[in-house]
Formats: C-alpha cells, structure tokens, sequence
C-alpha cells in the first residue's frame, strides 16, 4: 500500500504528521493509498523552501522560465494516460474523458507559459517633463494553490502557468480527496528545487498554508464556506486572493432552437464528469414552445449515460468522488421530490458497489428547493418552463451565484441581451467555447480575482514604477 509523501525542496519526505487516511476508489470503495491528515510543521517547511528558491528563480531571464517549465509540460504529456488512470483511481473519472481534459490542460499550460514573451514586465514610457518612466511588474514571492478534487491535473496546470513564469514560487495543496495524481504531477517535475512543492493533507494542512505570513497570494479553487475563510483571513493580513467558488449555472433555452439537439448539449453539460464541475449546468429554463420536446429528448440523452467503472471502455458516468458527495447529490433530488418535483428517469441510488448516482431528469421544480438554490454538484438537470425567453433571462439572473452560464438562441437580439446575466463567462450557442483569451472575474457566491490569459499575470505580479527626470547641471558663477 502507497502512502504517498510531501515534495519540499526538490525531496521526497514523509509528512510530520501521525495520522494516515485512506485513499478509497470510489467505483470499487477499494483502499489504493495513504495520505498524511497534514501538519503545520510540513507547510512551514514548503513555504521555507519555496522562499528560499524564489530569488534565484526570478533572477532568470523570462525566456529561461518558460523553457524549463516548456519541458515539465513536454513530460507530462507523454504521461497524460498514466495521469488519467490516476484520477480514475482516485476520483472516478472516465478514463478516455480524463485524458482529454489533461491534454487540454497541458495545452492551456503551455500557452498561458508563452504568454510571459510578451507580457510587459519591464515597460518604459516618455515623460511629459522630457524625462522617462519605466513600470517594472516585480513576482509577488511565495504562493500558495489549494485546488478542488473535481479536476486534480487540469487545476493545478490552469493556476500554476502565469506564477511560475511571473518568477514567483508555489506552494501547492491538492484535496485530500485526490491526491495520487497530483502527487504524481509532480513526480514529472523538471524544475529547480524549491520552485513547486507540494503538501498533502486536510484542513490541518490548508488552513496553516493560507495563514501562512511568508505567503503572498492565495489562490483557492473549492467550497463558498472555505473561500469566505480564505478571503477574510488574507485581507486581513493584505495578501492577495484569486477565489473561483461555488456555481449554479443557468441555462437558457429559447423557442426557436432545436429541442432534440439542445436537449443533447444540454445532458453533457449537465452530466459530463458526472456533473462535478463548477460551470456544470445546474438550472435549465426552456420555451415553453419546445419544452415538451425538449424534456422526452433531454430523458432520452440521459438514458445514453451508462454507469460504470471508468476504465471500462462503455462507461459515460462514473461514480461521484465519495459517499459524502452523494448524500448531498440524493438530499437535493429528495428534497426536491417532497416539495413537488417529478422524476423522469434516475433519482434513485443503485444497489450496487461504488457511489454512483444516475443521470437524473427533474421537473415541476421551483426556487424553495434545494437543487436550484444550492451547488448540487451531480448528474443532476432540473427543468424550469417559461413563458418566454425574457422570464428565462431573469430567472437565470436571480442567484447567489455568478459564475458561468449558456443561453441557446438564434435570435441575434436575445443573444446580445444574454450579456445581462451577471456571470464571469456566458456561452451562447455552445457551452463551455471560446479559447485561451478568455478573461473572467466570478461574482457573487461564486468567488472574485480576475483571471486568464494578461490579467493571470497581473494578479501575479506587483507593479511599480521609476520616474526619472532630466538631469539639470548648474552652470558656475
């Protein structure tokens, strides 16, 4: 049995801390490793290390970084199946659909790693009184990544391309419940020592790490309840955050698109990685014009999502990440079913081992239950008819959440009007589109801190400028 260890300083060490937990594989509830509960005494030491390899690591021209961190991307490329295999262990991810998210992640690596070429780090400007100013965007230091257990590779790659190539160092802290393939991530690492360590554990880890004095951005993907802690414990002590929190993506759904079609997009966003994914399409709003189309075909979409172990070639939904994560995925269909929602097809929980839940069709649900008010995080698609396309707008509107959201229309005057939604990124026509330009802030429940593509190298760096102006020279008497 593994029982995987922390990387400080380019080694490989065991935790400080005495307690082991299971890792268990959610399709099989076979134990496939141990991790460490976590300690602060681990953190401390990542942090020092990190500290200490950040001004050698700034030091090197940017051309230097990006080829160095070039190469870890060209390692993990070529162990991407591998990778996948891993989160299948210890996530239940489908292995066919793991590995294109990690070569998706791999690509996005890379590119927002060549984004440091051009971005301006040193730029210089005239004066107006004749002399110069130069902006120089220095690294921030040590930072800390804390990512969810949804994405394990993908996640750490989207946070970690800008902060490394900014110059800064990181701390990075996975979920506890997957950590196999972080841990193997980094294994793959070819970078200087000290420059990406790696703490494993809970809270007894986390909590230090973001507390952390030497640490100076936080960078959290996970719970609304956890980033509030993040948020008020770092503006505290004037650190810097990026939150990407919980979601409860709108979809709207218009009365002259094909239902069959709409319907069939609308179960992958819906139920793709079993519907544990933040910008998953939890709330559906469809033209009552088509809605009855739409629900037989959305039901029949769902049919097509066979449960199963995702290394079996067949399978379309594998399990949810543990039995915790179903009880709340079942206690939001439950609740929705006592207070009046009817089931179309799933809502039952399999007897069978693993946690699975099956691709889950609702309707005649309403803003008292839970599986529209909160982040249900499952193979889950409640069902809202409208009477027309600006009800469905408002509606989509009206949530604690602004995270992602998709309104599928051919009208091109609905389509401009979807820019009203308060979210940080609104797909219209095709979920989840757009390439590595993209620019977002979440709002709301949802989290704050601008990123993607200049504005991840903002918020990794801090900006100062010199102004110098024209030497005068006295002339003697």
């Amino acid at each position: 049995m593994k029982t995987l260890q922390n990387l400080i300083g380019g080694k490989w060490e065991d935790s400080q801390s005495s307690t082991l937990h299971d890792l268990v594989n959610p399709a099989t509830e076979d134990v496939i490793a141990r991790y460490p509960g976590g300690s602060p005494d681990d953190v401390d030491r990542a942090v020092d290390a990190a500290v200490e390899a950040q001004p050698g690591w700034a030091e090197l021209p940017v051309a230097e970084r990006v080829e160095h961190l070039t190469r870890w991307a060209v390692e993990i490329a070529d162990h991407a199946e591998e990778l996948a295999e891993l989160e299948c262990q210890e996530m239940g991810k489908p292995v066919a659909l793991g590995r294109s998210f990690i070569d998706g992640g791999v690509q996005g690596f890379r590119t927002a790693v060549e984004e440091a070429l051009t971005y301006p780090f040193v730029e210089t400007l005239p004066g107006a009184d004749g002399g110069g100013t130069t902006i120089l965007r220095h690294p921030l230091g040590a930072t800390a990544v804390i990512t969810p257990w949804n994405f394990p590779v993908p996640m750490v790659l989207g946070a970690l391309g800008p902060l490394l190539a900014s110059g800064n160092t990181v701390v990075v802290k996975p979920s506890e419940r997957s950590p196999l393939s972080t841990a193997r991530l980094f294994e793959l690492s070819t970078l200087p020592p000290g420059v990406v360590n790696l703490v494993l554990g809970d809270a007894r880890a986390g909590a230090p790490l973001v507390e952390h004095d030497q640490i100076r951005l936080v960078h959290f993907t996970g719970s609304v309840e956890a980033g509030r802690r993040i948020g008020a414990g770092t503006g505290g002590r004037l650190c810097r955050s990026i939150l990407e929190l919980g979601g409860k993506d709108p979809v709207v759904v218009d009365s002259g698109v094909d239902p069959v079609a709409t319907a069939a997009a609308i179960a992958f966003g819906a139920f793709v990685n079993t519907g544990q994914i933040c910008t998953s399409m939890e709330r559906i709003y469809v033209h009552q014009d088509i809605a009855e189309a739409f629900v037989g075909a959305l039901v029949d979409a769902a049919s097509t999502y066979a449960l199963g172990d995702g290394h079996d070639a067949e399978t379309v939904l594998g399990p949810l990440v543990d039995a915790r994560q179903r009880d709340i995925v079942h206690r939001h269909v439950t609740d929705a079913v006592e207070r009046g929602a009817r089931v179309h097809t799933g809502g039952v929980v399999p007897k069978r081992k693993g946690f699975f839940y099956p691709a889950t069709v609702l309707t005649d649900v309403d803003d008292s239950m839970l599986v529209m008010t909160e982040e249900t995080f499952g193979p889950i698609a409640p069902v809202v008819v409208v009477s027309s396309f600006e009800e469905g707008l408002e509606r989509a509107s009206s949530s604690r959440f602004a995270l992602g959201a998709t309104v599928y229309t051919h009208n091109p005057d609905h389509a401009a009007a979807a820019a009203g939604i308060p979210a940080g990124v609104t797909w219209i026509n095709q979920w989840q589109g757009g390439g590595p330009e993209r620019l977002y802030e979440p709002a709301g429940d949802s989290g704050m801190g601008a990123t993607g593509a200049r504005a991840a190298y903002d918020a990794a760096t801090r900006p100062a400028t010199i102004h110098t102006a024209p030497a005068t020279v006295s002339t003697p008497s």
